[in-house]
């Protein structure tokens, strides 16, 4: 069994996967758009060029997305809410390198740093309206440097 997430785009679909196959050395193995659909699939012709079905394997994970007609999903101009993609390795300069990418042109909620659960965790929205987390899978002889929810606090709302 596999459950893996689909994320919905506005005509960013292909670029967003491009970007995180570039960040996250995975291979994008589909990337169909509405005009290869039936001919009388009931698709305004403007959307001829976004896709309406992709895949991205990373490893032994997959991500799945498609861009989303707003005639298909009235709220696809909201922000996301409700869940995240998290990316878990037991490396905290990958993490960082992950979390620095993936997060240029977003917007951090949680800067990238230790917690008192892991040595290195952050959260961000990226420039596609994604949600992100990224958590450091900490070692059976991991112990916090200073143990408290201090160093647990989200980014300042700049706005």
């Amino acid at each position: 069994m596999k459950i893996v997430t689909s994320l919905s785009f506005q005509g960013e679909c292909r670029q967003a996967f491009e970007f995180y196959a570039g960040v996250l050395g995975g291979e994008i193995t589909a990337a169909m758009p509405f005009g290869d659909g039936p001919p009388d699939m009931p698709i305004d012709a403007k959307y001829k060029d976004w896709l309406m079905h992709a895949w991205l394997q990373i490893g032994d994970q997959a991500i799945m997305g498609a861009d989303m007609p707003p005639e298909f999903a009235p709220n696809i101009d909201k922000p996301k809410n409700g869940f995240d993609v998290t990316f878990h390795t037991e490396s905290v300069e990958e993490a960082r390198r992950v979390f620095d990418a993936l997060s240029q042109g977003g917007k951090v909620g949680m800067a990238f740093g230790e917690t008192f659960w892991t040595p290195g965790y952050g959260s961000f929205t990226d420039r596609f309206g994604i949600p992100w987390m990224i958590n450091t899978i900490r070692g059976a002889d991991w112990k916090p440097e200073a143990p408290s929810a201090a160093n647990w606090q989200p980014t300042e709302d700049p706005q």
